[in-house]
């Protein structure tokens, strides 16, 4: 699928082209893909429909990973959490169009409305979708953002938001974690939680853990770098009916063989591996490719044994690093050495605190003004609240039939070392029923009317398979290559130059997975569309030079404070479209 039409509102949105070659292979490749989330599905997809035989293994019994649904009794669902379909997810959408060309499954929620523990809610509908318009009206508008904090937001700091240019926005920030950009900002304390502690727990983490690199590309790809809006969509029945259920019959009708319920246990590169010497470009010799044709990799699982020209490792990524761990390594001194430190950037990787999902089948309605999603900061363990049958079939099938609402609460970073009063036995470490009481007393806050209903039914779902985005080198973090030919990975934990995140992250590494292994049979790839790579500032040449000349130098000068960034920059400022006027 190659269209070179942008594919959304946004006319600045960037193509990737991929590795251009012939349209199908000519010859027979067998390709394990190892998971079955969105990274596996796209990597699995993009190979067979360029003629790649395909045999996927995904260890539950449904697909879609961490965006799985599963059934329970009596015909309900359980999931492991809400999830948003942004707009800005172009190459989400593109796989999601081979099933659903007109992504009817998917449907637009009104609002994403945040609220604060004070009541205080900030709301991004009706704002406008482009910037800095969005920007400026959304200022104008926010209770949690008053005329009075203006001038102690440090504008240096500001521009940095609206002034990236990828990829090299990734390393500015290095050994800067989200909470100490946030301490220079000097946002207001009210937009800060709402505005970006919000975004930078959605990556399962705490602040102080997570990168601040990645809180500014986010915000840039959502709000201040896109045309798209921050609205999005939601499925509308439970994920693996409206969504994984129709691609996995999709790939069938390609011919990939789909084994569901098995575990892969090990992965082994070719007998003879590690004797082979190193190509002129480091790798193991016949270069950076698609897989070696002097043998066949080897996967085990706990059914049985599958050989393959190439894998896909599109697996969380503590399961990537227990199968990659026993690789050999060469004994051609250039490429055991490449291997050896690719190896200790993968054994650095972290996986981020436990969440908690709690859904509630209730015996009443929640209020009818109720929205469909909520987003919380400062109500204890809880970062949102779902209703359910506002838009998922399934539960408001069950809605209907019972005269109750399905809620959903989320706990994005329940961590037991932060607090010891959520620390137990249970899975993740947890007291798994005092998470629950903690979550049960913050919905009675937000939704007072549902202290007064009970729960028919309840599921707990807890889960610490989420990388951590941290604060180490961007440099550091692996991508979909890897020193060993015929192996690629894919996940939403790897490095792209790109501004993506999230679910589009893991649809986009599994592409790239895929290119780099056709690349290497000379066979065409799939494009990639993005967000614009620049900031607004850089995009518009006929701002002030001080301004944009300023704006970049920020980074030498921030950690000092507002004083010393030169008058020029901060009688600039003033006049940046988007900044003025408050």
């Amino acid at each position: 699928m190659n269209d070179r039409t942008p594919p959304g509102r946004d006319p600045h949105a960037v193509l990737h082209p991929g590795p251009d070659g012939a349209p199908r292979l000519t010859d027979e490749r067998h390709v394990v893909v190892v998971g079955g989330g969105i990274a596996g599905i796209a990597a699995a997809v993009v190979l067979a429909e360029r003629g790649a035989r395909v045999t996927l293994v995904e260890a539950c019994e449904q697909l879609g990973g961490r965006v799985r649904a599963w059934p329970t009794q009596d015909g309900r669902t359980m999931s492991r959490g809400f999830h948003a379909f942004f707009r800005q997810y172009y190459t989400l959408r593109a796989l999601l169009r081979r099933v659903d060309p007109e992504l009817d499954h998917l449907v637009p929620v009104p609002d994403y409305p945040l609220r604060r523990g004070d009541g205080l809610t900030d709301s991004f509908a009706k704002l406008p979708a482009t910037p800095p318009a969005n920007l400026v009206t959304f200022v104008l508008r926010s209770p949690t953002f008053p005329v009075s904090a203006l001038p102690s937001v440090h504008i240096p700091s500001a521009l940095e938001l609206v002034n990236v240019s990828y990829p090299e926005s990734h390393e500015r920030y290095d050994g800067e974690s989200a909470q100490d950009f946030l301490d220079r900002l000097r946002f207001p304390d009210g937009a800060r939680h709402l505005a970006l502690e919000v975004f930078a727990r959605s990556f399962f983490a705490h602040p102080s853990e997570f990168g601040a690199g990645e809180l500014v590309g986010m915000f840039h790809t959502y709000f201040t770098g896109s045309s798209e809006g921050l609205l999005f969509d939601v499925p509308d029945d439970d994920y693996d009916t409206a969504l994984w259920a129709p691609l996995g019959r999709y790939l069938s009708g390609l011919g990939v063989q789909i084994r569901t319920g098995e575990r892969v246990e090990q992965v082994a590169p070719p007998s003879g591996y590690a004797a082979q010497p190193a190509g002129p470009d480091g790798t193991a010799d016949g270069g950076d490719d698609g897989g070696d044709d002097g043998g066949a990799w080897t996967v085990r699982t706990d059914a049985g044994e599958l050989t393959a020209d190439a894998v896909v490792l599109a697996t969380d990524p503590r399961a990537t690093r227990a199968l990659v761990a026993d690789l050999p390594v060469s004994q051609d001194r250039t490429l055991g050495r490449a291997q050896r430190s690719w190896h200790e950037r993968l054994a650095a990787g972290r996986n981020a605190p436990p969440f908690v999902v709690l859904r509630l089948w209730c015996d009443g309605l929640v209020a009818p003004s109720r929205e469909a999603f909520l987003g919380t900061s400062g109500y204890d363990l809880l970062d949102n609240v779902t209703v359910l049958e506002r838009f998922e079939q399934g539960a408001a099938d069950w809605s209907a039939e019972h005269g109750g609402s399905v809620v959903e609460l989320h706990g994005y970073a329940v961590d037991p070392h932060r607090d010891p009063d959520v620390a137990g036995g249970g899975r993740g470490g947890l007291d798994e029923e005092r998470v629950r009481a903690r979550l049960l007393a913050s919905l009675h806050q937000v939704y007072p009317e549902t202290a007064e209903l009970e729960s028919v039914h309840e599921e707990l779902v807890v889960e610490d398979d989420c990388g951590l985005v941290g604060t180490g080198p961007w440099r550091q973090r692996p991508t979909v290559d890897t020193p060993y030919p015929g192996l690629a990975l894919a996940g939403d934990g790897l490095r792209v130059d790109w501004p993506i995140a999230l679910m589009e992250r893991a649809a986009v590494t599994g592409v790239l997975a895929a290119n780099h292994l056709l690349q290497g049979w000379g066979v065409r790839g799939e494009d990639v569309w993005t967000v614009p790579l620049e900031g607004i500032l850089r995009r518009r040449p006929h701002l002030p030079a001080a301004v944009r000349d300023g704006a970049a130098t920020v980074p030498g000068l921030l950690r000092d404070g507002a004083t010393r960034v030169p008058a020029a920059l901060r009688r600039g400022a003033a006049r940046v479209p988007g900044l003025r006027g408050r």
